[in-house]
């Protein structure tokens, strides 16, 4: 395969947003409709979202072909969904090379920027976008590296420790395509929305 998945993380309960942000409206869109919009103009197939909090009402609006896991222990952070998603990767057939890992509240994020991280798709890849030379999302993970994510993602951290110091890890320059910027409350949000 010469695309990878993508793996969309909409699994919080937003709580400085108040309410689940894979919920929150962008100019009409859902974050989490939105977000899954991006991986697919981007090139990424198939689509897997992780849910958790109010996940039966973000899965009325996942669209159609999109595959639904649910992380029971979303509470725990970000890890637990990271967990989840690369363990649904995992149970399919064929399984695919590698998981372009996005969040659902980076509205910033471009199919342009995803295209370029993609680009890279390969078993052994581990690829971080950078802006302006700081990393960010979104990331590229090999699915030889799955196991090792997974044992290392907890609490809030994703995929972060994994990939700390990682002699594998290349970070690919996304600052000319995309705005790494989350959007974690009411505030940021409607900054985003006035630029």
């Amino acid at each position: 395969m010469d695309h990878p998945a993508g793996l969309l993380l909409a699994a919080g309960a937003g709580r400085r947003m108040g309410g689940p942000k894979a919920l929150v409206e962008l100019d009409g869109e859902p974050l989490v409709g939105r977000a899954l919009r991006v991986l697919a103009d981007g090139g990424c197939s198939p689509l897997m979202v992780v849910l958790g909090a109010s996940a039966a009402k973000v899965a009325e609006i996942v669209p159609t072909g999109v595959r639904i896991t649910v992380a029971e222990d979303w509470a725990e952070g970000m890890g637990a969904s990271l967990r989840a998603g690369l363990t649904a990767l995992e149970a399919l057939d064929p399984v695919p090379d590698a998981a372009l890992v996005h969040l659902v509240d980076l509205p910033g994020v471009t199919a342009e920027a995803v295209r370029r991280i993609a680009a890279r798709t390969d078993p052994d890849v581990l690829v971080r976008a950078a802006y302006d030379g700081r990393p960010a999302h979104p990331v590229l993970i090999g699915r030889s590296h799955w196991a090792g994510v997974r044992a290392a993602a907890v609490g809030d951290a994703g995929a972060r420790g994994y990939l700390a110091g990682n002699p594998d890890l290349a970070l690919v320059e996304c600052g000319d395509l995309a705005d790494p910027d989350d959007v974690d409350t009411p505030e940021q949000l409607a900054r985003f929305r006035s630029r």
